[in-house]
């Protein structure tokens, strides 16, 4: 239903039926007619155009049966099919007066409402049209000779005039109906229903229990238009002030570039694109202004002077920039998921966490971007994955080698005025990745160094801050510049050399080293598909058995990831391509394990094999290096000697030396617990050594192997076959927890080791290692060095054990 609330104005050319609307009796069930955007009141005859065809057939229906019909206002105008809780639920009773088909096929019907005003209470039904049950409301009656009356009924008709004269809506007929309305009810109810006021407010009026109350209503209502009429005018003079003074700006700019072309000449058309380019740019009021205000600086700079050249390549960097510009994220978890294990065998901690934050912006929209720092060896996939990463969410990757930034305009760029001044390596990322939502790479962010040129770590502390870079200060752009979409995955081999607030703002996700296995299955699936791309083979002429695989892995390689591993493969597809070169590609190769000598030579690297429980004083202990997890050996064995002298060797640093003397310690002040002579540490030397002499090591972690190696060789009795431990010692004996578990488990469970001993504390970290690394494994968690001894120690004495207590005799003896 579409009211025609355009051009309204009393209809006085239509004669109205003699027929009084007030003396009609109200039906059980009435049609009810609702109306767009305009309130009926009674007393006034109005033309209303019919839109909908149920209202259509309702106007014909009732026309041809001369009944009268409720007109009612819906609360939403654009709603095709109202229920009645969409509709104002009062309203008045009306008569159609004629029905006219206009030319278009619109029809229009000229309504007369006389009353009575009635409440709907309810609709009783929706099609062929609608009708509901009503009730009239009963209008109290005002004396229209009252003094009071006759003053708002001449201030409303003052007003009225006002409006009229500031309003471009109306039409020169209402003014001429106002003038020759004496009647206060008809004048007050037709401005109510003509004048385009807010529906809203019409109802208000409406609902009015009687007139006076109505007109003070209606009075305050055209005073509030009228003032915000001539606050319009006062605007529209103001504009027209500012185009006055923008066209004479205008001219004056105008002959300021005459002049320039005069002197310098050329540079016009070049302002003009840079400007059309700033016009495209979706940038902050902040970065709009300060854009505009150096292209007029560059306006007056000559184009022969240096500066001109700085001042372009200065607006050439903002326009550069991708203000606002986002590619739309890829939600889809399986993709991401399918995407991630495609590219990365393993990692299962590191894809879980990108999953999580791919769910969290497919359910809230938007998000502030996670700062994810990647740590672990060398080679096992740290920056392929940010790639890999990228990828699954289709965004553009940016890599940012930080390896031997010292300077720290090389993160915030150099301030403009300084001759080759350039923006930092963060701007430049973004201007690269054309997107302000890239995946930017911090590669070796550990090995950031600072010096009289600043410190840059400290300068990334804004960066990698998701509170504070939304407004990144870069100093030559000199405009904020918002990061908070962009996604920093910064990746360290060595989390000790990072600065404390840098470490505190990532979110640490451990890329820990690959066992054999793990290897062979990356190997086969990318390494080996990969070099023989780069090697021009065809991949049915070259295949790799498990076995030649992982031959490589334990002969060739000492690595936690995957980069020598590579480099051999390379080496031996070479050699094959050397072949198929020289001879062409006559026979298939598929390398097994013998032919790898062949192609890679002699193996470099054996593997630490346990070596048996033989001799007393040897303890297997595992170890932590920054190639992966280790086996190592501590011997300890003793010499006849007065002063009981303690002799450390194999290149121990200071930690590991303190874990020797905090176990010997221990066992002098606890030698009723292994039953040993009170003089024993009198006239023995101990010597404790750890081979391969020439590595370094240094750490907490072999305390309780030392002082289990001491009691093994004080008592001479054998330390249980198959027996691996590890972890650090107190004075009180206590033992505590340490650290890189799981290549700890993973090298004891090459070299053969059947039961591993750790701290209680250290159950947590078996809990996150995956089922299958642990088969085969049975684990002893301590808190004593005596539950320790209990676990390793056996009763069964090494062959040709010393006599502890014999030698003693003799020496008594002797005297």
């Amino acid at each position: 239903m579409d009211s025609n609330n355009q051009e309204i104005a009393m209809l006085t050319e239509i004669p109205v039926e003699a027929e009084d609307l007030q003396t009609i009796e109200l039906d059980k069930e009435m049609p009810v007619m609702p109306l767009r955007n305009l309130v009926m009141f009674p007393y006034v005859v109005m033309p209303i155009t019919i839109g909908r065809p149920s209202t259509l057939k309702l106007v014909n229906t009732a026309y041809k049966k001369h009944q009268p019909i409720v007109l009612v206002c819906q609360r939403v105008a654009d709603m095709d099919d109202p229920g009645y809780n969409d509709l104002y639920h009062v309203g008045v009773v009306a008569k159609i007066l004629r029905v006219f088909e206009l030319p278009g096929g619109n029809t229009t019907a000229i309504m007369q409402s006389g009353g009575p005003k009635v409440k709907l209470e309810s609709l009783t039904r929706i099609r062929p049209f609608m009708k509901g049950k009503v009730s009239v409301l009963d209008e109290e009656q005002d004396d229209e000779n009252n003094d009071e009356f006759k003053a708002l009924m001449e201030t409303c008709k003052e007003l009225a005039n006002k409006y009229l004269e500031t309003s471009d809506r109306m039409t020169p007929d209402t003014a001429f109906a106002i003038k020759n309305l004496d009647k206060g009810s008809i004048l007050v109810n037709f401005i109510c229903s003509n004048f385009p006021l807010p529906a809203n407010e019409k109802i208000q009026m409406l609902e009015c229990s009687n007139l006076k109350d109505r007109m003070y209503r209606l009075i305050q209502v055209l005073n509030r238009e009228i003032r915000l009429a001539d606050i319009k005018q006062t605007i529209q003079l103001r504009t027209r002030e500012d185009i006055d003074r923008q066209q004479r700006e205008y001219f004056l700019q105008q002959q300021i570039k005459n002049i320039q072309d005069e002197l310098g000449g050329g540079q016009e058309s070049e302002m003009e694109e840079l400007r059309a380019r700033a016009a495209t740019k979706n940038w902050s009021k902040e970065a709009a202004e300060t854009f505009e205000k150096e292209v007029t600086k560059l306006e007056r700079i000559n184009p022969q002077s240096p500066d001109y050249s700085v001042q372009l390549t200065y607006l050439q960097t903002m326009l550069s920039l991708p203000w606002g510009e986002y590619t739309p994220d890829n939600l889809s978890i399986p993709n991401a998921e399918k995407t991630l294990n495609k590219d990365h065998y393993g990692l299962e901690k590191v894809k879980e966490r990108i999953l999580e934050h791919l769910a969290v912006l497919k359910l809230k929209g938007d998000m502030k971007s996670p700062i994810i720092c990647l740590y672990g060896p060398p080679g096992v996939g740290k920056t392929s994955l940010g790639r890999s990463i990228a990828s699954a969410l289709k965004r553009k990757y940016v890599r940012m080698s930080l390896g031997g930034v010292h300077d720290e305009a090389e993160i915030r760029g150099h301030r403009k005025t300084y001759i080759g001044a350039m923006p930092g390596r963060i701007i430049k990322s973004l201007i690269k990745a054309e997107s302000s939502n890239p995946v930017i790479i911090l590669d070796e962010i550990d090995k950031l160094g600072s010096d009289h040129r600043g410190d840059p770590s400290s300068a990334m502390l804004e960066v990698l801050d998701p509170e504070q870079n939304h407004s990144f200060h870069d100093n030559y752009l000199d405009v904020d510049y918002d990061l908070s979409k962009v996604m920093f995955i910064a990746t360290a081999n060595n989390l000790g050399t990072i600065p404390p607030p840098l470490l505190d703002r990532m979110e640490l996700i451990e890329v820990s080293g690959y066992i054999t296995e793990e290897k062979v299955e990356i190997a086969r699936r990318h390494l080996i598909p990969k070099e023989l791309e780069s090697n021009g083979l065809k991949k049915e002429y070259v295949k790799f058995s498990k076995p030649a695989i992982e031959y490589i892995v334990e002969n060739y390689t000492r690595e936690s990831g995957v980069r020598e591993l590579e480099k051999k493969i390379n080496k031996v597809l070479r050699k094959i391509a050397l072949t198929f070169a020289r001879d062409g590609y006559q026979l298939t190769h598929d390398i097994k394990q013998a032919d790898v000598r062949n192609y890679l030579g002699v193996p470099e690297y054996s593997r630490d094999k346990y070596q048996g429980n033989e001799y007393a004083g040897v303890v297997t202990g595992l170890a932590w290096t920054a190639v992966g997890g280790e086996i190592l050996f501590v011997e300890t064995s003793l010499s006849k000697g007065k002063g009981g002298r303690l002799t450390l060797t194999g290149n121990l640093g200071d930690v590991m030396k303190e874990s020797a003397m905090l176990a010997l310690e221990y066992i002098k002040a606890h030698t009723r617990l292994l039953d040993l002579t009170e003089n024993i540490f009198d006239n023995w030397n101990i010597h404790i050594h750890v081979p391969e002499g020439a590595i370094p090591k240094d750490g907490p972690s072999a305390g309780i192997t030392m002082a289990t190696a001491l009691a093994s060789a004080l008592t001479q009795r054998k330390v249980k076959s198959n027996l691996a431990m590890t972890g650090e010692i107190t004075l009180r004996g206590k033992v505590l927890p340490v650290g890189g578990i799981k290549e700890k488990i993973l090298a004891a469970k090459r070299a053969g080791i059947k039961e591993i001993i750790l701290c209680v504390e250290n159950k947590k970290d078996i809990e996150e290692i995956q089922p299958e690394y642990l088969k085969g494994l049975t684990f002893h968690y301590v808190k004593d060095i005596k539950e320790v001894f209990a676990l390793a120690l056996t009763d069964e004495k090494v062959n040709g054990a010393i006599d502890f207590c014999a030698e003693e005799n003799h020496k008594e003896e002797s005297k």
